[in-house]
C-alpha cells in the first residue's frame, strides 16, 4: 500500500473514463491528458486503461509500504524518490519505505504516477476515475491509503520502449473542428474566431476553461443540446468556455468549436495566463 502523507493540490485517480451513461447526465471523466496517461501505462507494460494517479501543479508526497515500479509522465514537477531527483518517462524500482516527492513545476500542470498493475480502487459504473458524487471522494486527502494491483510478473526484468512522442506544453496552437452553430457566426466572426490570441482565465478547472478576451457575438441561445468534452461554448455576453473531461453532457450555449483530442490533451497541460490560439481542422 501506499500512505498519502501530503495530497498535493489535488490529486485523483483517473482511468479512461465512463462511457455510456451520457444520457443519465454522468460526465465522462478520465485522466485530462490522456495521452500523458497512456504513454505512463505503456512505458510500464500495462493496458492503457490500468488507474493512474492526476495530480495537479503541486504534487503530493506518497510513502510506499511495498515495492513495484513506477513511472512518471506529463507536467515536470522535479519529481524524487527519497529526495533524489529523478526523470519524467523513466520507469523506476520502488522499495519499501521509499518516498515519492515532487517539488517546483517547471513545465505544463498535470502529471501522471502510474505503477505497474495500476492503481486499485473502487470501479463506479465501469471506471475507477473520481467523481463526486458517484465516487465518495473527489481527490486524495493527507493520510488516505492507496492500493496497488499486482501482479506476478511485477518485478520480472524487461524494458519497455514507447512509439509515443513528448508533446511541448508551451505550442499555443489548439486544433479544432467546425462546431454545430459555427456557421451562425458571420465571416468576419468566423475568421477573427480562429486567429485570436486567447488565454486562459482562473476559471479553469476538470470541468471547463474559461477564456479572455471577450468575444463580441449576437448569437441567442440555443436549445439544450448535446456536448462532449472540448466542446467550445460562446455565451451571449463573449465569454468561450471550453469544455473539459468532466464537463456535463448537454448544453444551452452555441457550441461554435470542438477540439480535437489531440488539442483537449494540450489544453489540460495549460494554466492561468497561458495563451492559445484556435487552427482550424478542415
Amino acid at each position: 500500500m501506499i500512505k498519502v502523507l501530503k495530497s498535493g493540490l489535488f490529486s485523483t485517480i483517473q482511468d479512461k473514463g465512463r462511457f455510456g451513461y451520457g444520457a443519465f447526465g454522468v460526465p465522462k471523466s478520465g485522466a485530462m491528458d490522456f495521452y500523458s496517461a497512456e504513454l505512463a501505462n505503456t512505458l510500464l507494460g500495462n493496458t492503457i486503461n490500468d488507474a493512474v494517479l492526476e495530480i495537479t501543479m503541486i504534487g503530493p508526497q506518497l510513502k510506499f509500504d511495498v515495492e513495484c515500479l513506477l513511472v512518471i509522465t506529463g507536467a515536470d514537477m522535479s519529481p524524487s524518490i527519497n529526495r533524489k531527483t529523478i526523470q519524467n518517462n523513466k520507469v523506476y524500482r520502488i522499495k519499501k519505505c521509499d518516498t515519492l516527492g515532487f517539488d517546483k513545476l517547471k513545465s505544463g500542470l498535470r502529471a501522471y504516477v502510474a505503477v505497474k498493475g495500476g492503481f486499485k480502487s473502487d470501479m463506479v459504473l465501469g471506471s475507477q476515475s473520481y467523481y463526486q458524487p458517484l465516487t465518495l471522494a473527489n481527490k486524495l486527502n493527507n493520510g488516505d491509503t492507496l492500493y496497488l494491483n499486482q501482479s506476478e510478473n511485477t518485478f520480472d526484468t524487461y524494458e519497455t520502449f514507447s512509439k509515443l512522442k513528448v508533446v511541448d506544453y508551451s505550442s499555443p496552437n489548439i486544433h479544432v473542428f467546425k462546431g454545430p452553430e459555427f456557421e451562425r457566426l458571420s465571416c468576419n466572426q468566423k475568421s477573427e474566431l480562429t486567429s485570436l490570441e486567447s488565454q486562459v482565465t482562473n476559471l479553469y478547472n476538470r470541468m471547463a476553461y474559461q477564456l479572455s478576451p471577450l468575444f463580441d457575438n449576437d448569437l441567442e441561445s440555443i436549445l439544450t443540446g448535446p456536448v462532449l468534452p472540448g466542446t467550445v461554448q460562446l455565451t451571449p455576453s463573449g465569454k468561450l468556455i471550453v469544455l473539459m473531461r468532466d464537463c456535463q453532457t448537454t448544453g444551452g450555449y452555441p457550441r461554435v468549436l470542438q477540439l480535437t483530442e489531440s488539442a483537449i490533451n494540450l489544453l489540460s497541460q495549460k494554466k492561468e495566463k497561458d495563451k492559445i490560439v484556435f487552427k482550424l481542422v478542415e
